[in-house]
């Protein structure tokens, strides 16, 4: 017991000290337990294959798979609208999502959806994440007090009950509590709690679209030889293909783009796109061809081939509609001085076949190149389009080319959707489906729906990989020993039966607070679920030999099992949103203990009148 006690503290003064990473003190946390021989290796290792473990990287994964098919991107505008670029009321909006998403899914799979959503809204607006990710986080956990499956230690304190012979909780029965504290909670970091939010810089700034193609615009002068034909009815292209006509010997134009209105049967309803048309590119009426050239040609090839030309919309809103989605993107490359590319001669417009990369303009000198046939040389930068698959392979030829930007980051900022768009939605439905009807195990169902993400391509395996925020899971799986230490050891039995003897004999009303303050305070360190085990049988022994309803101690139980504020490793929600924003330990205690006390008053006062001794 001297033992656990002392590492215990060691490992919280690590935590507030901050020299190392969060993922760094928890494992030597689990070490210090296995070498002093508190836990054998097994109860060590044991967060490693803990369910909630593996759920959180596969609700990783899944958030990912949102992020990669535009949802992300989508819902952060939506919620900048909604608050019309104020912050506060972004603070409110994401907070009660927050908070309602989670009385019907788990708190790590509220805050695994919300994330990427928060992150990029926050630099969209102005502002930093850290500003927005703890509230998010608290209101997931308050959020769980909503429905009797919105978190496990409801499930818990109802079951103690029927197990005692008494009435379980009905479903929507916590949101007596629950509502009026994520009220609170929402009115707490409106008019307080935000002043009291860092304001730490992070790594994490998604790449924004419209600044990168306005950098484009104006650097290699895209809007100057860009244009969008119809074909018309009596357009003698109708039937042919492209090889037919010899367009970039013939008339110096480039096709990069065909839109055909009216699909075959075979196809959806809506319109068909050909990104990348081929030679054997058939022409049919009403496509819409997007093409470069200069103005002379393009006048040439009209009246030739009889061709409408259609209005352009704001160049570059009509770049990102018409050559960016979730497919195929855009990036700029700079030519090395050792390319083997140094020297040739290339058209604008064509393809790099084996790359599967259209060249769109090139610059020289921060100079745009209106040449259409360019001798390469070393130095010159091109704008390229191509599937945002094949512009990541360009970062294999390194030594011939170097990627300018990050296409990773601009294909999340894309906020058009398509068939994969709505199958990453559907896995995420399915998720919730599967966890509300507890048809698998939560984990069972993370994998699944994590799986359906990978296997249909709505994000490759090394992206989501890479979207896995491996220090929060390091973190949580390291720190779960430290919970069954502190039961093994007798520590938390010891501390919760003092309690309960010295203030039980007083008055109910201080051994609700008693039990309340003991529950939150294991829930800062141990699994809230681990808490709400221990504590609901000791609150119903307390209960039985006062001879009062053990009711109001098992709403006490999973309210302040639910209000892990104080550290990072309480809960996995903290832990999720403490690397993306760049919490240190002391902001959480900063933010948490206000709050803390806020939501022990509330609760001191309405649960006795709702639920009487």
């Amino acid at each position: 017991m001297t033992y656990l006690l002392i590492i215990l503290v060691i490992t919280i003064a690590l935590f507030v000290w901050g020299k190392f990473t969060p993922d760094v003190v928890a494992l030597l946390s689990m070490l210090s337990l296995f070498l002093v021989g508190i836990l054998d290796l097994k109860e060590a290792l044991s967060g490693f294959s803990n369910p909630t473990v593996i759920m959180i990287a596969s609700l990783f994964i899944i958030g990912e798979g949102l992020s990669q098919t535009g949802w992300t991107a989508l819902a952060g505008q939506k919620f900048i609208q909604w608050s019309r670029k104020s912050v506060s009321k972004l603070l409110v909006i994401l907070t009660l999502g927050s908070g309602f998403l989670s009385g019907f899914v788990s708190n790590t799979g509220t805050v695994a959806t919300l994330l990427p959503v928060t992150v990029s809204s926050a630099w969209k607006i102005g502002t930093m994440p850290s500003k927005l990710l703890m509230p998010v986080a608290f209101g997931s956990n308050t959020g769980g007090l909503l429905t009797l499956t919105g978190t496990p230690p409801n499930i818990i304190a109802s079951d103690a009950l029927i197990e005692h012979g008494h009435e379980g909780f009905s479903f929507f029965e916590f949101s007596l509590i629950g509502i009026p504290l994520l009220i609170v909670l929402i009115l707490y970091f409106k008019f307080f709690g935000h002043k009291m939010l860092p304001s730490h810089k992070t790594k994490n700034r998604p790449i924004n679209i419209e600044s990168e193609l306005y950098k484009w615009i104006e650097a290699y002068k895209v809007d100057d030889n860009y244009f969008r034909l119809r074909v018309r009815s009596p357009s003698i292209l109708i039937g042919t293909k492209i090889k037919d006509w010899g367009f970039e010997g013939k008339y110096n134009i480039s096709i990069i783009r065909l839109k055909r209105r009216f699909p075959s049967l075979l196809q959806l309803k809506t319109p068909a796109f050909i990104e990348f048309p081929d030679d054997e590119t058939e022409f049919q009426y009403h496509d819409i061809i997007t093409v470069k050239g200069d103005s002379e040609a393009i006048n040439k090839l009209m009246i030739t081939f009889r061709l409408g030309l259609q209005p352009l919309e704001q160049i570059n809103e009509e770049l990102k509609t018409n050559l960016i989605n979730q497919e195929v993107g855009m990036s700029e490359v700079i030519v090395t001085p050792k390319s083997i590319l140094v020297g040739r001669k290339i058209h604008l417009g064509d393809y790099l076949k084996k790359y599967n990369i259209q060249l769109l303009a090139a610059s020289r000198n921060n100079k745009p190149l209106q040449d259409k046939t360019i001798k390469i040389k070393a130095g010159d930068a091109f704008l390229i389009r191509g599937t945002w698959n094949s512009i990541g392979s360009l970062k294999n030829m390194y030594e011939n080319l170097v990627i300018c930007g990050s296409p990773e980051g601009m294909a999340k900022d894309v906020d058009t959707l398509h068939p994969k768009s709505f199958v990453a939605l559907g896995a995420l439905g399915l998720m919730v489906f599967l966890l509300v009807l507890k048809i698998v195990p939560g984990a069972i169902a993370g994998l699944i729906c994590a799986g359906i993400v990978l296997i249909t391509g709505c994000v490759p395996i090394t992206k989501a990989y890479k979207g896995i925020s491996w220090t929060s899971v390091v973190m949580i799986a390291a720190m779960i020993p430290m919970g069954i230490a502190m039961q093994k050891t007798g520590v938390a039995q010891m501390a919760a039966n003092g309690l309960v003897t010295s203030l039980g004999s007083i008055h109910p009303i201080l051994l609700l607070g008693g039990v309340f303050l003991l529950t939150t305070g294991f829930s800062q360190t141990i699994n809230n679920s681990a808490t709400a085990v221990l504590m609901a049988p000791i609150a119903i022994l307390a209960a039985s030999t006062l001879d009062i309803s053990p009711e109001p101690f098992m709403i006490a139980v999973a309210i302040s099992a639910s209000t892990a504020f104080l550290t990072p490793m309480g809960t996995t929600t903290n832990a999720m949103v403490m690397s993306a924003g760049g919490y240190k330990f002391m902001d959480y205690f900063k933010v948490g203990l206000p709050l803390l006390l806020i939501f022990f008053a509330v609760s001191m006062l309405l649960i006795p009148l709702i639920w009487p001794f």
